[in-house]
């Protein structure tokens, strides 16, 4: 694949957010006692928390997006570097675990908050913990609530529940409420927007049918990939450029196999990548050996003609990153030519 595109991952892992943050004399002030409905759960603060354990990268980075790091007692989960331009923030910061934390070690760091990005981490059958094991203990929890609604369940046949960026939105809206930095998370959000749209405007219309495969990871390489259904951020991102997912099932991330998406024959493969190294496809590079060599996914017209796009996998989940995701899709668009 020498000669083919791949789109940098070192830009998916830049946040280009130029912010200016208001003013203490034009704050508005966060009137308390606030109430917060976070995942059917009714959460009230008196005041704002002044030690926050964030499980999960985009929770903490959230926090330090809105110039929160000195109250962030600790951190768990991380899948890539922080974000550019807040690694001495970030060294600050305790770090508990760079994968899955104990319940012990969180209480630990003496939290008054808990913010989750996963459910799978804290929630209902959280392998962390239970949220009423925090809450027994006066610690409110919030969970992301773009986890919450790509998770909340439907009845058999129901469409999936579908991801928009308002729901990014509304997370930073609501911490930054929370915490009573409401106007910085006004002014990030209008920046986010401003971005959302401008790369939407990029891409009005394309000179032909175009589809994609998103590979998030693989347990085994040789066995059947973790990709994108209809119900997460990458069907996002492909509706709102007009590219057509091969990969139609409700499930967020079904498994399919190869010999399937194969015959679907995508006009685009975009391979995932991550530092992490739980599976053994979660890197780019394994994906890549993998495509070249694999006698069934080689012979896909993607894979031969190298209409491969590298995009991190903070791009491919609901975080502050996933508007870098649209616009990395949009430039392979472009690069490719299918763009009238």
């Amino acid at each position: 694949m020498k000669n083919g595109f791949i789109a940098s991952l070192s830009c998916a892992l830049v946040a280009v957010m130029s912010i200016t943050i208001p003013s203490a004399g034009m704050a508005q002030e966060t009137r308390y006692p606030l109430t917060i409905e976070n995942c059917g759960r009714a959460i009230t603060f008196d005041n704002a928390p002044s030690r926050a354990f964030a499980d999960g990268q985009n929770s903490a980075e959230v926090f330090y997006l809105l110039g929160l790091g000195d109250k962030v007692a600790g951190t768990a989960l991380w899948i890539g570097p922080v974000l550019e331009g807040f690694e001495e923030v970030d060294a600050r910061v305790p770090r508990v675990a760079e994968l899955d934390p104990s319940f012990e070690g969180i209480l630990a760091t003496k939290p008054d908050f808990v913010a989750t990005q996963f459910q799978w981490q804290i929630g209902p059958e959280g392998m962390v913990a239970k949220v009423e094991q925090f809450e027994e203990l006066g610690i409110p929890v919030y969970t992301s609530p773009a986890d919450c609604h790509l998770k909340g369940k439907t009845a058999d046949g129901d469409e999936p529940p579908k991801f928009s960026m308002d729901l990014i939105y509304r997370e930073i809206d609501e911490i930054g409420r929370i915490f009573n930095v409401a106007d910085r998370a006004k002014t990030i959000i209008a920046e986010m927007k401003a971005r959302e749209q401008a790369v939407k405007a990029r891409i009005t219309a394309l000179k032909r049918d175009v589809s994609a495969v998103f590979w998030y990871s693989s347990a085994k390489l040789n066995a059947d990939p973790y990709v994108a259904g209809e119900g997460g951020v990458p069907a996002y991102l492909m509706s709102e450029l007009g590219v057509r997912n091969v990969v139609e099932s409700n499930e967020e991330w079904p498994t399919v196999g190869w010999e399937t998406i194969a015959k679907s024959n995508p006009t685009i493969i975009v391979a995932g990548d991550m530092a992490r190294r739980r599976f053994d496809g979660d890197g780019i590079a394994e994906k890549l050996e993998f495509l070249k060599h694999d006698p069934v996914a080689s012979v896909m017209e993607a894979a031969q003609r190298e209409r491969i796009v590298g995009m991190s996998v903070q791009l491919m989940d609901p975080t502050l990153r996933t508007i870098r995701g649209l616009e990395v899709l949009a430039d392979a668009l472009e690069k490719f030519e299918f763009v009238r």
